[in-house]
This record gives structure tokens, sequence and C-alpha cells, in this order.
């Protein structure tokens, strides 16, 4: 006898049912009720990637995520179980020993009424965790749960005002977490009746008013976090009465005042950060006494730093730059500090008798854009632990001391505009990991010393504005990381020697005395944007090789001694070469209105290239003195040539992933072993470098080096970072690159991902596979990258927005299978909040909407048009910037003809048939949407995924 069809969709339930009735024994050690709980769960969790099954393991105590106490489940964790569904939460309050439900990085979108009401009378459940989800709505009120102590529900789209009843029934709340949600009103004060709160986070939501005296009742509280909220006033005198609080962020709000005197009695209070405020008048004495990390920076303070403000033995990092103090800095500092900044203030005196050579632990020190007299002291050489020194804009004087160059892990030194002296230190040779060097507008003098060539990771070079002589070292060709050279102003002579290959932001050798021709191995430099050979005396012919530099978008040979004819430039290099009265057609060339159009044409794609580079190379940009440099970057990526180099050291690691396979697969030491090598470099994109590792297993990972930025500090610590980090491991989509894992090291962060075998987008379109794309791979990967943009755009509390999208940072799986990169820096930096120099940073050139010229700003209409340029390479076949003229400019002129739409489309692959040119068209009307000139009429990104998915 057959069974019937309709009897194999109940063999799931029939199955567990038979079984446990057939076995009772095995769950002799578990309650019936909590047995059939957890089966109903994992039946509801079939189809998600639950690690769950009742057949292979009957137990659920051995289930992943579960923990039991004896025979009764207390601890569950269904984080990262992609759960988009809510219908299951209830079920679990049929657990009656429950402590603890983790449902965190999840898609859930509400907490159901019943829920709340079934859960709130376990009299044992002691912790919540919503974090990470979708949920929306105002927050629910919570009955019951008389023993919840933990509730997190932050990254989430909660909004609304928080009243009175929703939280005070809490009455044993210890820690409460609703940060990076779009709460507002005013700080809630009912936070339990019993007054137990330990920790409150509300940072980054909308709430505004006071901070309110209330806040001063809960006296157990250790942890205060307000920061990047609307919150005006004063600080509350109150505060002082937290006897137990250990830290206090209030960064980014509208308050005011003065700093409290009586923070200075707090004994636990080892941090304090109220940065970006609008704080006035003195700092207090003994506001260090008991603090570890203190964050002024950005407020309107004045008057002398306190004497014993940097003295204290505890303290570890100070940050009291762009405000308006003055006087001299406290000769006494403390040995433990790592972090000291005082930029941008009125700050005077002498530094060099403070006692550096005791500051073993300095890592930054930053004192630019202040009144500093005196010499460099050579005591800053006994500062091992430097990694960035920055003493730009100041009054010094004398000469630079050689002693610098003892400091072997400085990445960054910056020394420019100031009134120094002497030759450079033939020392410098020894800095290994200087990534920039930056001595421009000093009074320097003599060579240039050959043995600056043995700076392999020297990225920028700047000297510019001395009195440097003679010719530039042969040797500097040899330096395969340098991506801007800047000698300009200075006495230097001789023919212009090979430079190195990889310059691509400037090469700039103006008002010097070089003679000579223009030589021809300057066609080389194939990336080279901008190129200053002005005000020297330089001959002969301009050689036809300059105007097939697809790269270049300036070029500046006025008043030399050229002559001949001058070649045809394209329409986007604004060129220059008046003052040449042999060159024939110069001034026609110069005064032409294509000349002037064009200079407008290409200022913003400069300006923006060149904040993007800096910012790859670790570099606060000085483009413009305006520009905010509340971000420094150290230790960025540069192509390391020469030398064994040792593998970083790892501080911590974690995984971020379930998958049983990653987990056994990934070695943290062979992943250190790799970066260290620069041969595993397996691609590079203006923020990152990926590298290729090789795990014991054989398995092959992409590792991708993150810079540790200010905006860790700015978090507070390791343990803050890691928690941004580990909150991108819940990006479930398939076309977004999620992290697998990650490792800090001491200047470094390291993520895992999937190796993606066929590179990037770019490669397969434009370099070493191009032509190997067929019509339907394009199509999928114009839906993969919209549907992870979509993704990214409606993502927790407040979309994920791209610095830079662009072909190469769409990764392929496999021909049909992109997935889009970059994303948690994005994420960490968070641009949509920034209000410093990271919001320059627009992308690549080709890819920038117009509107970038008056923002400087990412924007999710931004992320529109990068997409549509993306659609337009897939269409055409072009790459977004050919020979000067940007992609989406040219389509969009081309297409005014109707007529002429299919002339657009790559004609290799529209001839195939004419089902795949109608679908070709129906895409490019949807790319033309995208790289409308005025951002409100560009479509959202959902919209623009339905249309891609309709056009097939």
């Amino acid at each position: 006898m057959s069974i019937p069809n309709s009897a194999m969709f109940l063999s799931p339930f029939f199955f567990f049912f038979f079984f446990i009735s057939l076995c009772p024994l095995v769950f002799s050690q578990q309650s019936s009720n909590q047995t059939n709980t957890m089966i109903t769960l994992s039946l509801l969790l079939n189809n998600t990637n639950s690690p769950w099954n009742a057949i292979t393991e009957p137990n659920p105590c051995k289930w992943e995520g579960v923990q039991c106490t004896g025979s009764s489940i207390t601890h569950l964790s269904l984080s990262r179980f992609g759960l988009s569904t809510s219908e299951l939460l209830p079920v679990v309050c049929n657990i009656g020993s429950l402590q603890a439900l983790d449902v965190s990085n999840n898609q859930l979108s509400s907490i159901p009424t019943d829920f709340i009401t079934t859960c709130g009378e376990i009299d044992g459940f002691k912790l919540l965790n919503f974090s990470g989800n979708r949920l929306v709505g105002s927050l629910p009120t919570f009955h019951g749960f008389v023993g919840l102590e933990y509730l997190d529900l932050s990254y989430n789209n909660l909004d609304g005002e928080i009243g009175r009843l929703e939280l005070d029934g809490l009455v044993s709340l210890k820690s409460l977490n609703l940060s990076r949600n779009h709460f507002n009103g005013s700080i809630p004060t009912n936070l339990g009746k019993s007054k137990a709160l330990e920790q409150l986070e509300l940072s980054v939501n909308n709430f505004s008013g006071i901070i309110p005296n209330q806040i001063a009742d809960f006296g157990n509280l250790t942890l205060i976090d307000l920061s990047v909220n609307q919150l005006s006033g004063s600080i509350p005198d109150r505060i002082g009465e937290l006897s137990k609080l250990e830290v206090l962020i209030l960064s980014a709000n509208n308050l005011s005042g003065g700093i409290p005197a009586n923070l200075s009695n707090m004994a636990t209070l080892s941090r304090f950060a109220a940065n970006q405020n609008n704080f006035s008048g003195q700092i207090p004495a003994g506001l260090t006494r008991y603090l570890k990390n203190l964050d002024l920076s950005y407020n309107n303070l004045s008057g002398l730093i306190p004497p014993e403000l940097l003295s204290q033995s505890n303290l570890q990092t100070v940050d009291l730059s762009f405000n308006l103090l003055e006087g001299t800095i406290p000769k006494d500092i403390s040995s433990s500090l790592v972090r000291l900044r005082l930029g941008s203030n009125s700050l005077s005196g002498e530094i060099l008798s403070i006692k550096w050579a005791t500051l073993g632990q300095l890592t930054y020190l930053e004192l630019e854009n202040n009144s500093f007299t005196g010499m460099i002291p050579q005591q800053l050489g006994s500062c091992q632990h430097l990694t960035l020194l920055n003493l730009a804009q100041n009054n010094l004087t004398g000469s630079v001391p050689g002693q610098l160059g003892n400091l072997s892990l400085l990445q960054v030194m910056k020394l420019q505009l100031n009134n120094l002296s002497g030759e450079i230190p033939s020392q410098f040779a020894q800095l290994q990991r200087l990534s920039t060097l930056n001595i421009s507008w000093n009074s320097l003098t003599g060579l240039i010393p050959s043995s600056i060539s043995n700076m392999q990771q020297l990225a920028i070079l700047n000297l510019q504005g001395n009195n440097l002589s003679g010719s530039i070292p042969n040797t500097i060709r040899n330096m395969g990381a340098l991506i801007e050279l800047q000698l300009g102003e200075n006495r230097l002579s001789g023919t212009i020697p090979m430079m190195p290959i990889k310059l691509q932001i400037a090469l700039n050798l103006s008002s010097n005395f070089f003679e000579g021709l223009i030589p021809n191995s300057l066609s080389y430099l194939t990336g080279l944007e901008v190129l200053d050979l002005s005000n020297n005396k330089l001959s002969g012919d301009i050689p036809d090789f300059l105007t097939g530099m697809r790269s270049l978008t300036q070029l500046i040979l006025s008043n030399n001694q050229l002559s001949g004819d001058v070649p045809e430039f394209g329409a986007y290099v604004s060129v220059n070469f008046s003052g040449n009265p042999n060159l024939r057609n110069a001034t026609a060339s110069n005064n032409s209105p294509r000349s002037a159009n064009r200079k407008r044409s290409v200022a913003v794609p400069i300006v923006i290239a060149l904040a993007a580079a800096l910012f790859t190379f670790g570099v606060v940009t000085v483009v413009a003195l305006s520009i905010s440099r509340r971000f420094y970057r150290v230790n960025d990526e540069q192509l390391q040539l020469g030398g064994d180099i040792p593998p970083p050291q790892v501080i911590h690691g974690n995984l971020l992933t379930a998958n049983a396979i990653h987990r056994s697969s990934i070695c943290f030491t062979k992943a250190m072993e790799a970066v260290a090598d620069p041969l595993n470099i397996a691609l590079k994109t203006r923020f990152s470098t990926y590298y290729k590792a090789i795990m014991p297993s054989g398995v092959s990972y992409f590792i991708k080096k993150l810079n540790w930025s200010d905006k860790i500090f700015q978090l507070g610590s390791h343990d803050k970072f890691e928690q941004e980090l580990e909150v991108l491991g819940k990006l479930n989509n398939s076309n977004v690159m999620t992290p697998l894992a990650y490792v800090l090291t001491t200047d470094s962060a390291y993520l895992f991902y999937e190796y993606a075998p066929k590179g990037t987008l770019f490669d397969v379109l434009h370099g070493s596979l191009e032509n190997a794309l067929d019509w339907p791979s394009r199509y999928s990967i114009a839906v993969g990258v919209a549907q992870g943009l979509a993704f990214l755009h409606g993502y927790t509390s407040s979309p994920i927005l791209l610095l830079d999208l662009s072909c190469k940072n769409i990764l392929l799986k496999s021909t049909k299978e992109p997935q889009v990169g970059d994303i948690e820096l994005c994420k960490v930096i968070d641009p949509s909040k920034s209000t410093g120099s990271l919001s320059t940073v627009a992308g690549s050139v080709g890819y920038i909407p117009p509107e970038y010229a008056y923002t400087m700003r990412v924007t999710m209409a931004g992320n529109v048009y990068s997409l549509g340029v993306v659609l337009l390479e897939l269409l055409t076949g072009k790459p977004a910037v050919s020979e000067g003229t940007e992609l989406a400019k040219w389509v969009l002129r081309y297409s005014a003809q109707r007529d002429k739409w299919d002339h657009i489309l790559d004609y290799s692959v529209s001839r195939t048939s004419l089902t795949v040119k109608s679908q070709m068209l129906a895409v490019l009307k949807v790319a033309m949407a995208c790289v409308n000139v005025s951002p409100e009429s560009r479509p959202k990104m959902k919209s623009v995924l339905r249309m891609l998915l309709n056009a097939r």
C-alpha cells in the first residue's frame, strides 16, 4: 500500500512526536514542557540558519546557544539566526526557568504583546537582548519583568518619546541600552522604581532638552552615555553626587556653560568625554585627579592649562584640541600618557623644557596650529612608541634634530609652516615605517639626501617652500610607495630624473631651476593627476605623450623656455602654457573659453581625489585650513618593498561567524604572517588593502586592513571598537561582504572575508579579464549590487552609506555573484554623523555626483548616482572615466537623441539577440534615472532594485 503524498508534509511533526512517545528515557532529565517547547522552536526555525536538530541531538541542552543548569534551560541565544518574524517569541516564554534571552542581530521588526505579558511573568528572567534588529514604533511598556536586570534595544529603529510607564516597572533594572535609535523628547528618568540602574546608554538618538537633575537619584550608576543627541544647557552639579560613576560621555551635543569643578572629586571617574559641545570658561583644577581619559576637544574653553592637569600618574589620553587655550604646556607630564592632543589653540612658549625623554609610552603627540617657539627638542627621539608627531603651523626655529630618526615606529611627521632651518637629517632614512613626511614652508637648506629612498613606505613627501638646492637624487625612482611629491618653491637644479611610477596625486617641481627637456620617463606616470613644472628653465618641445596621460587633470608648464607647437589636449585637462614666448598658440590655448570652463569642471574632482587619496594613506589634508582635522589616520596602506617585516602583533582576535567550516579554518597567526608579506596583496581600494591568506586547512580568505583611527579613541576603548565591528557580523545579505572574524593589533584592525576568486568588477570589465561577461552575468551583477545597497540603506537605526562605491569595490565570487565591499569602514566611521574631514571623502572620480561640489557630503542619493555609473559601465563596457570624460556625462549627452540609444550599448553584447538589446535598453533607463543631475529626482534604492527586476 502506498503512502499518500499529502502525508509527506506531515512527516517532520509526525516523526518528532512519534520519537518522543517511543523514547521517553531520552528526555528523562528534561521536563516534557521544555522539551516540547524546544522542539516546537526548532520546527519554527526550520527555514532559517538554525543549527538546532532534534534528530541528530535529542538533548536541547547540548544545542548551540542553549545553556542549562541541571535539567533546566536558563539561557537561550538566537543571535544571528536570520529571524525575520516574531511569531516564535511567545513560544520561548513557555520555558519557566528562562533567565536570559538573546535575539540580537536578526531582522525582527516588532516585539509581540503576548511575549511581553507571558515572559513578564517569569520571576527569574534577568536579561533581554533585542539589539541589532529592525524594531520600529515606540518603546513597549514592560509589564512584569520584576527580575529583569539587563535590557538592550540598541541598533534599532524605535522612535517617539519615553514616558513614565514604559520602564518604571522594571524594579531590578541594572543596565539599559537604547543607543542608536530615533528616540526624541527629554532624557527619561523613570527607569525602575528601585533606582538600581548601573549603566545608562542613550547615545545616537534625538533626545533634547537638558540633562535632568533626577539622573543623580540613581546612585549606583557607573556608566552614562548621552553622546550624539541634541541636549542643551549645562552639566548639572548633582552629577558629582554619583559616587560610583566610572564613565561619563556627553560628546556631540549642544551643551554649554562651564565644566563642573566637582567632577574633580569623583574618585571612581576614569573617563570623561564632553567634546564637540559649546563649553566655555576655564578647565577646573584637579579635573584629572582620578581620570584616565579626558576629551574636551572642539569647545570654547579658555585660559591656561592647569599646572597639574597632565601630571597625574593614572592619566593616559588627553585631547584639548580646537579650543581657545593659551599660555604654556605644563612641564610635568605623566609618564603613562599615550596621547596628547593640544592642536588648534593659542598656546605659546617653548616645548624644549618638557622632559620628553620620560614619556616612554607616548604614541601620539599633536601640538599643531599654535604659537610655540624655540627648537624642536632632541629628547623627542627618545619617545620610542611615537607613531604620530605633528608640530605644524607654529613658530619653531633651529634645525630639525637628527634624533627624530630614532623613532622606529613613526608613521606620520608633520613639521610644515614653521621657521626651521638647516639640512634634512640623514638619519631620517632609518624611519622605515614613515608614510607621511611634511616639512614644507620652512627655511631648510642643503641637498635632498639620496638615502631618503630607503624610506620604502613613504607615500607623501612634501618639501616645498624651502631653500633646498642641488639635484633630485636619482635614487628617488626606487620609492615604490610614493604617490605625492611636492618639491616646488626651492632652489633645485639639474635635469628631471626618472620618478617613482606609483605617483598619482601630484608631482610638483615648480619654481626651481630645472633645465633641459621634459623627460620621456614621465610618460610612465600613467596614474598622475596633477603635473606642475612651471617657473623653471625647461626647453624644447612639449612632448606628445602628455596628451595621452589619461589620468592627468591639471598641467602647468608656464614660465619656462619651451618652444614649438602646443599639442592638442583633451577638454578634461586644465592647461597653462603662459610665459613661454617661443611657444606657438600658447596664448590662444590659455585664453580660450574652453580653458576657463575646464578649470571649473575639474576643480571638484581634483579636490575630491586629493582628499580621498590623502585619507587612504592616513593624512590629515591641508588642502584648506577650514577642513576639520578631528580624524587623523595613522599607518595607512602602502605597498611595502624590501626588507623582512615582522607579522603584526595580535592584541585580540574574535570570530564573528557561526559557520563551523570557517571557525575551524581561520588561523589568526597564519593570517598575520600573510599580511606581513606585500606579495600577498590581492587588491587595493581607496580605503583598504586586501591580502590573500591561505590557512593551514588550504582554505583561502581575504584579510582586509583597517587603520587605527581617531574614531577608536572617540569610541573610548578597544572593547567599544570591537562592539562596532561585531555589529557588522550580522550583515546577513549575500551581496554584502560580511566579516567572518577580526584581529586587533597595536595600530590596525584586520577583518576576514570569504575569498572572491574572480577579483573585482573592474577586473572583468576593464582589466585582465576583459570581455568575460555576457549579458546574463552583467544583469545578475546589476541586480545583486542593487540588492546589497538596498539592504544597507535600510539597515538598522541608520543607513550605511558608502564613501566610495565603484567597480573596484565590487568583488565577484563568480561572474554572477557580486558583493559590495568597503562596508565596515563606513559603518565604523559613520559618515552620516561625521562633521569632520571624512565628509569630504566623496568617492572616486567618475562616480562622484555633481552635488558633492557644494555639499561634499555622502548621501543616499549620492550612492544611487554611483550605482548608476556602475550600471552604465555594465551596459557600455566603458570605464567611469575615459580620456578624461566622465561616462555619466557622456551618456546623458548622447541619450538626448532617443534614436541613438542603442549606440550607447556595448555592441559585442547587445548584438547577441533582440531580447538582450531590449533588456539592456530597459536597464539603461534605470541607469539614467540614477545619474540624474538633481538628487531629488533620483529614485530610492529600493525603487532602483524593483525597476531592475522588472527590466527582465
